[in-house]
C-alpha cells in the first residue's frame, strides 16, 4: 500500500489574494498607521512619517534576509541589544596589591631546631666513624 508523503509543508497558504494572513495583516497595518498619520498631522510631515512606515510594514510582509522572515531578524536584533554580554576576551583587570615585607630582623631564632647534647654528638660521631671504617661514606 503506497502513501502520499505531503510536500510543501513549510509554505504558508495563500489566503488573501497572493498573501498569506501574516503579510496581508502587515500591509493592511501599514496602510493604516499611514492613513491615520495623514489624517491626523499636516501633509508634509505625514508622508514623511509615512514613508518609513510604509517600507518598514512593506519589509515585515515581504523581505526575507538568508530566507528567514524579516519578523525574525527585527527579534534577534531586539534580543542581542536587549540583553546583557559577557566578553571572555575583555578582562577587568584587577590591581595587584604589593606584599608587605618586613625589613626588621627576627629576635628570636627557629623554634624548631635540634639541640645537640654531649651524648647524641658523642653517638653522631661514632656512627660516622663506623660508616668511614666500613667505606660506606661518600664524599
Amino acid at each position: 500500500m503506497k502513501y502520499q508523503v505531503p510536500q510543501f509543508v513549510d509554505v504558508e497558504s495563500k489566503i488573501i489574494g497572493p498573501l498569506t494572513l501574516k503579510q496581508f495583516i502587515y500591509v493592511a497595518g501599514g496602510i493604516g498607521a499611514c492613513f491615520l498619520l495623514l489624517h491626523f498631522l499636516p501633509f508634509l510631515i505625514a508622508i514623511l512619517l509615512c514613508i518609513p512606515v510604509a517600507g518598514f510594514a512593506g519589509a515585515l510582509a515581504f523581505y526575507k534576509v538568508n530566507g528567514k522572515p524579516f519578523e525574525r531578524i527585527i527579534e534577534a536584533a531586539v534580543t542581542y541589544y536587549s540583553s546583557s554580554r559577557f566578553f571572555i576576551w575583555k578582562k577587568e583587570q584587577v590591581p595587584v596589591k604589593p606584599k608587605m615585607v618586613s625589613t626588621a630582623q627576627p629576635t628570636e631564632g627557629p623554634k624548631n631546631t635540634v639541640r645537640l647534647t654531649r651524648g647524641k654528638l658523642h653517638n653522631l660521631a661514632r656512627s660516622l666513624d663506623e660508616e668511614y671504617t666500613r667505606g660506606n661514606v661518600v664524599a
